[in-house]
């Protein structure tokens, strides 16, 4: 396991380090001197409950002034320097964790408004947006993208992951941990630099909760003998269509009814329900195969693959966390070389998607494209 340094940043927001094992690195003790006033919960946004869906819906008005697209040169994410003042204090780092300064949820942490009663539409329902948004940059280098980590920081990111999904999990009012990745500006990134986010929610998305009912239900039904992110698992591989990278603890295929042009799910061999629950040989597989996953998506076309990286984890109730496996869902919107699926009316308004690309066809594709990384797309990393 990584061994993680926190500290704070000059308004409050926490920091943590995780150095490479055996990196040799001194004590993370530089100082963010930059005249920040201090974080107020005051400024946490709101919680809005849409009585025509049962979503809630976080509104954040204060993130219309956060960074967009700065040049490399102003870049938040790379390490301190004489001329840049950034988010990291240090000079140098291997994976860095910290509090978005423009969070979509908290910083102030609580439950979740309750919803509305039976009978009442729960119009005008409303309450603090508590939880907690934190920013995981994987590398000092400002170009490069995760396919070009190596092995050993890959597994540095995948224990920050953990390290966060068990801390965040044990805030008060926490129900769901995220860690996502949004790679390319047809994604909608607003920082250039390799990095990902992680969501802690005190209230379960509608994706959780439609996946966990599923979960649940398959779960109960086999009187708590089965799952079925296991039985499609098991599906899967037994017909091998789909199949795309197999491995000792994970295997990784193209779903049967895939949302997205190219989609891909990585799923643990072993029932667990987070990336906190790993164990070692697991953790190093998964260094290697999400690594030979990425390499392979960029590989499909000369330049590279926008996406969206989810971990769906498990949500935190006993009674949805027995039944939910972690899994991965890889998915972009390139259907071609040139051309890019947009969320239009069916998908973004009735949630009806239609795919245009065949699944096994995906699968078929990524099986043969190689899973070297990107002569154009390296970057320096420790080793």
């Amino acid at each position: 396991m990584t061994r993680p340094t926190s500290t704070r940043l000059a308004d409050g927001r926490e920091l943590i380090y995780f150095d490479d094992a055996g990196s040799g690195r001194r004590a993370h003790t530089v100082v963010d001197h930059r005249p920040l006033d201090p974080r107020s919960d005051a400024g946490t946004g709101e919680l809005r409950f849409d009585a025509l869906t049962g979503d809630w819906v976080a509104v954040a008005a204060h993130r219309q002034t956060r960074t967009h697209l700065p040049p490399a040169e102003a870049c938040p994410l790379c390490p301190t320097s004489g001329t840049n003042l950034s988010e990291i204090p240090e000079a140098d780092y291997d994976v860095v964790v910290f509090e978005n300064r423009f969070p979509s949820l908290g910083p102030a942490l609580g439950p979740a408004p309750v919803g509305p009663a039976p009978g009442d539409p729960g119009w005008g329902t409303a309450g603090r947006a508590f939880g907690r948004c934190e920013v995981v940059a994987f590398t000092p280098e400002h170009t490069g993208s995760f396919a070009a980590l190596s092995a050993g920081r890959a597994r540095t990111v995948i224990d920050a992951w953990a390290h966060r999904t068990a801390a965040l999990g044990a805030l008060p009012g926490i129900r769901q941990v995220f860690p996502f990745e949004n790679r390319g500006q047809e994604i909608g990134v607003t920082l250039h630099h390799p990095h990902g986010q992680i969501y802690a929610y005190s209230y379960l998305p509608p994706r959780s909760a439609v996946m966990a009912r599923a979960a649940r239900a398959f779960h109960d039904a086999h009187d708590g003998a089965r799952t079925l992110a296991g039985h499609i698992l098991a599906g899967e591989s037994e017909s091998g269509e789909r199949m795309v990278l197999q491995g000792e603890h994970f295997s990784a295929y193209v779903p049967f009814a895939a949302h997205m042009p190219l989609e891909v799910h990585l799923v643990p061999h072993r029932h667990v329900p987070d990336l906190a629950a790993l164990h070692d040989a697991e953790r190093d597989e998964l260094a290697h195969l999400y690594l030979e996953l990425l390499r392979k998506v960029d590989n499909l076309y000369d330049t590279p693959t926008p996406y969206i990286a989810a971990w769906h984890q498990a949500p935190l109730d006993a009674a949805n966390r027995a039944a939910g496996r972690l899994h991965l869902q890889l998915t972009s919107p390139r259907r071609a070389a040139d051309k890019l699926k947009f969320l239009a009316g069916s998908e973004a308004a009735m949630g009806a998607f239609i795919n245009d690309t065949r699944p096994e066809q995906v699968a078929a594709r990524l099986r043969e494209v190689p899973a070297a990384p990107k002569a154009d797309n390296l970057e320096v990393s420790h080793p």
